[in-house]
């Protein structure tokens, strides 16, 4: 008899299936994080990214390694997720240079401080090399948020960002990416496999009433 594993993406369609431009409010998350800059393109991205996969196994992973923890239930890794924003001016999908950016996995409930700590000790073991200062345990508010699925390769994101643009400022909404808010995108595809056609990606900004 198969036991249902549990999938964040199936659960809560409306925060990873979105079909057209939607307002959304996104409630506090827990997730583990790797802050940096710059283009992610760069090396620093992929390292970042080695880091979160290899603690988010760990922890899913952790029913065959002996470790109990409180209120466990078998699941499929959550996507990778990015907030992306710059420290002045207004964000640009063109000048990558002055990125700063936090690349994260979302964690379920029973994932505490603690178990975070026990995970970071385990992988250390085995991946030694890594930079594990850079890893940390968070909870991110969101908040009130407009989002739509962009469908094709990242540089092409602009053409759907201007259809959120039009839905915030029809809906009568303020747009806080311009107001040091952060972008927000979800990698529903892998890059190394999808074609770039193909490739789905959810886009998401934090609003605010006028």
């Amino acid at each position: 008899m198969s036991t249902k594993v549990f999938d964040f993406k199936k659960e809560y369609k409306d925060l990873y299936l979105p079909k057209e431009p939607m307002l959304v409010q996104v409630t506090p998350m827990n997730f583990i994080m790797v802050d940096g800059s710059g283009d992610p393109n760069q090396p620093g991205f992929t390292e970042a990214v080695e880091l979160l996969y290899g603690l988010a196994y760990t922890i899913k992973m952790s029913k065959k390694s002996g470790m109990v923890i409180d209120g466990y239930f078998d699941y499929v890794v959550p996507p990778l997720e990015g907030l992306w924003w710059i420290e002045a001016g207004v964000f640009s999908m063109e000048q990558r240079e002055n990125w700063k950016w936090t690349a994260m996995i979302r964690q379920p409930d029973f994932v505490t401080a603690e178990v975070f700590a026990w995970a970071r000790e385990q992988l250390a073991q085995k991946k030694p090399d890594l930079k594990f200062e850079k890893l940390y345990f968070e909870t991110y508010d969101e908040g009130l948020s407009v989002q739509i699925m962009h469908i094709g390769p990242y540089a092409t994101e602009p053409e759907s960002l201007k259809k959120l643009e039009q839905f915030i400022a029809k809906e009568g909404l303020e747009d806080r990416t311009k107001m040091n808010g952060k972008h927000h995108e979800i990698y529903l595809s892998d890059p190394r496999k999808a074609k770039p056609e193909q490739m789905k990606t959810v886009l998401r900004h934090q609003v605010r009433r006028k």
